[in-house]
């Protein structure tokens, strides 16, 4: 029990920090694309390729390039995860509506303080939503990140389809489901906190 645990937590830790560093540079790269419309349909269209590309074979690719291990997974993991942060935060900006904008214009704010205080806290719940989607599709694709080499509850699956174990394949495909659910349900009530009340009756669906 202590292993599958340390596991979980291991898997978890690799699958955050992916999509962190597809935060980090995802919702900047919406936030520019609302700026620079012309450039979105080539830039969403390259991330959309990268979404293509099967996971063994991004694995295989990146492998190449950082060797065997964690590191591997994590690229990957921040490149899968892109599509959904940069897409969501891009549609999520260009759902606020114009008549805000041009109040806060007219209160003299600067185009910085539009996005901090007007639309991000507008387009916030698509946002999480987009966060919520690549995280919980991160835990998934780590499962996988044992064939480079890499740590994580895929360690027991693999083992126990080396072994046909049954029981220890369930081992490692059980705690990475609940992984998923669980972190899923967290981020929904997270996004429900932060959201303030007269928000939530705006909440759009950009998936």
């Amino acid at each position: 029990m202590n292993r599958v645990l340390a596991l979980s937590w291991q898997h978890l830790s690799l699958s955050v920090m992916g999509v962190a560093l597809a935060a980090a540079g995802g919702i900047p790269l919406g936030i520019f694309l609302t700026r620079y419309r012309w450039l979105a349909k080539p830039i969403m269209a390259f991330i959309e390729v990268l979404q293509t590309i099967p996971s063994l074979a991004m694995l295989a690719l990146l492998m190449m390039l950082f060797g065997l291990g964690d590191t591997t997974l994590v690229v990957s993991l921040f490149l899968y995860s892109l599509l959904p942060i940069v897409r969501n935060t891009y549609t999520g900006l260009l759902g606020v509506d114009t008549s805000l904008l041009e109040a806060g214009k007219g209160m003299g704010m600067t185009r910085r303080q539009l996005i901090c205080r007007v639309q991000v806290p507008i387009a916030l719940p698509v946002i999480l939503a987009g966060l919520r989607v690549a995280l919980v599709t991160a835990i998934g694709i780590a499962t996988i990140g044992v064939l480079i080499g890499a740590g994580g509850l895929g360690t027991l699956i693999w083992r126990g389809i080396q072994t046909r174990n049954n029981s220890m394949v369930l081992m490692g495909a059980v705690p990475a489901a609940l992984l998923a659910i669980v972190t899923d349900g967290v981020l929904a009530l997270l996004e429900q906190a932060l959201i303030p009340r007269g928000l939530k009756k705006k909440t759009v669906n950009a998936l």
